[in-house]
């Protein structure tokens, strides 16, 4: 008689295609060789959040605890009052049983395991990276490979989770750019400093690695690709200041006011409840109006039965007329925009402006540019800063490449400063600094 068995559903072969045996994959062979760790990380995270919750606070409670190497079921006890015996019994026999407690029989007390130690140093490391507010979170990743260094045992694995990383944040960050949104690109600006601020610390690490004679080719490799994503990521600040630059042009400002649709949004996003801003709006409510069948009907048969008289058009075409004399003036926005740029020139030509003289320093404090003015005027003005220097705005034609062509630096800060003027309460510190090098603008 031929007897053929079926292979097991559950077993790990299962899962893979015939002919191919799960031993040959390397990865497999590195997770069963690593069989027991992964059996302790079972042993905690297996079943719902309420049950990993309790294994890993009995866990806890008991690590944390370093008067003495081993606990008596009356210590247990004691400790952990506060929950109830049955499932306080179910949970130690889950962790003796995957080797998180060792029961000593000599001495009848708990002991835990070096495994056991292991894993809660490997989740505090986690947990401590979480409440740091790591939105990058290459903090983790920048840990693990450290630590592996500082003991001589860093792997070609913990090398390519933190390339990863750094891959996936670079195309994070090209995507924000292409996207053309000020409030992503602001967001995406922000991540990024955070990013470097990592990147400059795994600097250092890799320069360790690299230098290390021990490390074999495959983390040599590792190292230097990380080295050439680390540098990708540095260059893009030039590309976060083109892209705000760029919508900075495009800003659209309403009317004279001084305000752009950027700040709309802004104020709009300050407010949690946005319906609450049209109470009072609306008198009444919209009352819609529907048509039945028998209405639509009636009226399709009146259109229908009315008698329309027949309408001549036009014979030949109207006669021409002269089109209306208007006089072109120049805009106001215009006008305001030249009369600056003629204050820059001055500034750029060594001229005449508050509080700055020949033999002192060739800078002036912001405000004396912009103000005295409305604050329309000053914001209109203040939007036009960034363009100073901008070799892209100077290459083109018009006012704004006049002005971007200007020998004059714009050098702002964070902080701001109260002012005594009529129409502008504060303004940030900067300061705008003559290009000695470029020299007078020429006439």
């Amino acid at each position: 008689m031929l007897t053929i068995g079926q292979v097991d559903a559950d077993s790990l072969q299962a899962h893979f295609h015939a002919g191919i045996a799960a031993d040959e994959i390397e990865q497999v062979f590195h997770l069963k060789r690593a069989q027991p760790t992964l059996q302790a990380f079972t042993a905690l995270f297996h079943g719902g959040f309420d049950g990993v919750l309790i294994r890993l606070l009995v866990l806890r409670e008991l690590a944390s605890d370093t008067a003495s190497a081993g606990f008596s079921r009356a210590d247990i006890n004691q400790k952990l009052a506060y929950l109830i015996p049955e499932s306080l019994e179910t949970v130690l026999g889950r962790l003796r049983s995957h080797g998180l407690l060792a029961w000593d029989a000599s001495a009848a007390v708990y002991r835990i395991t070096p495994m056991a130690r292991n894993v809660l140093s490997s989740l505090d490391t986690m947990l401590s990276m979480g409440q740091a507010d790591d939105e990058a979170e290459m903090g983790f990743l920048l840990s693990q490979v450290a630590g592996a260094q500082a003991v001589g045992g860093v792997t070609v694995e913990q090398l390519k989770h933190l390339l990863g990383r750094l891959v996936d944040l670079t195309e994070e960050f090209r995507d924000a750019i292409a996207s053309g949104s000020e409030f992503r690109l602001r967001t995406s600006q922000a991540k990024w400093h955070m990013a470097c601020d990592w990147v400059e610390k795994g600097s250092e690490i890799l320069r360790a690695i690299t230098s290390d004679e021990r490390a074999d080719a495959a983390t040599h490799k590792a190292a230097q690709a990380i080295g050439r994503a680390q540098s990708a990521l540095l260059n893009m600040q030039g590309m976060f200041s083109r892209a705000l630059n760029q919508i900075e042009r495009q800003r659209v400002h309403l009317g004279q006011s001084g305000l752009s649709t950027t700040d709309i949004k802004r104020w709009l996003l300050a407010h949690d409840d946005l319906p609450s801003l049209a109470e009072g709006a609306i008198d009444r409510p919209v009352v819609p109006l529907f048509g039945t069948p028998a209405e639509m009907i009636d009226v399709a048969e009146t259109e229908l039965l009315t008698e329309r008289s027949a309408t001549v058009g036009p014979a030949g075409l109207p006669e021409g007329q002269d089109a209306p004399l208007t006089i072109n003036d120049a805009p106001a926005i215009q006008v305001e925009l030249d009369d600056w740029l003629a204050r820059l020139s001055d500034f750029a030509n060594l001229g005449n402006f508050p509080s700055f003289s020949e033999e002192g320093p060739k800078t002036i404090p912001i405000q004396d540019s912009l103000l005295p003015a409305s604050f329309a005027v000053a914001s209109y003005r203040a939007s036009m800063l960034p363009l100073l220097g901008d070799a892209a705005e100077a290459s083109l034609q018009g006012a704004t490449a006049q002005l971007a062509r200007l020998p004059v630096t714009f050098n702002p800060t964070d902080e701001m400063v109260q002012l005594d003027d009529p129409h502008v309460a504060a303004i940030s510190i900067a300061t705008l600094s003559l290009d000695l090098e470029s020299g007078p603008l020429d006439e």
